[in-house]
């Protein structure tokens, strides 16, 4: 199946839910996400369209999917977050530098496997190097989303060594892994 990378639309916030409603609905959604399925159905489609308002002004946030040609079907999609200096992150730490953060990051079991994900995360990637003092993109694993993780290492991340207890289980922790840009 072919697809195209691309940002997602102001009008395509319908899309944007269903997409992360699916995400939540996979079996590693305990792991990968911090939400349930639950409680983002319960939101109103005013904060879906706020969400992908954001995405698409594209200055503190950005949302990357990967569309399936000819039928439109999202098979995947990533979040961007841009971090600036002196704001505080998901953990309570104060960022050092601004830098983007991956979020959100999901492909649907029959596209995995097809490129669909690094296609994504190049689009993604680019985008945050490419904003004005942007010097590291990072995220988050969970200890145990070793399917997630050789996925991050193949593309490039590595560990930083920082890990966060994961909210809700703090038996559990998530461990931060970044790229830094490409030397040019």
């Amino acid at each position: 199946m072919d697809y195209v990378i691309r940002a997602v639309r102001g009008d395509e916030w319908r899309a944007v839910k269903e997409l992360r409603l699916a995400a939540l609905r996979d079996p590693a959604a305990p792991l990968a996400f911090q939400e349930t399925y639950e409680d983002v159905a319960a939101r109103p489609d005013a904060f879906w369209q706020a969400r992908t308002e954001r995405s698409v002004r594209g200055t503190t946030a950005r949302q990357f999917v990967a569309e399936a040609v000819p039928s439109g079907r999202w098979d995947g999609g990533v979040v961007v977050l841009v971090e600036e200096a002196g704001a505080e992150d998901f953990t309570g730490a104060v960022v050092e530098r601004r830098q983007a953060q991956l979020v959100a990051v999901f492909v649907r079991p029959e596209a995995r496997g097809t490129g669909v994900a690094r296609a994504m995360f190049s689009a993604a990637v680019e985008w945050a190097f490419g904003l004005d003092g942007v010097t590291r993109v990072r995220l988050y694993v969970h200890e145990d989303n070793r399917r997630a993780e050789s996925f991050y290492r193949k593309f490039g991340f590595a560990h930083t060594g920082g890990a966060a207890p994961k909210p809700g289980d703090p038996s559990k922790v998530e461990r931060e892994m970044e790229l830094k840009p490409p030397q040019e």
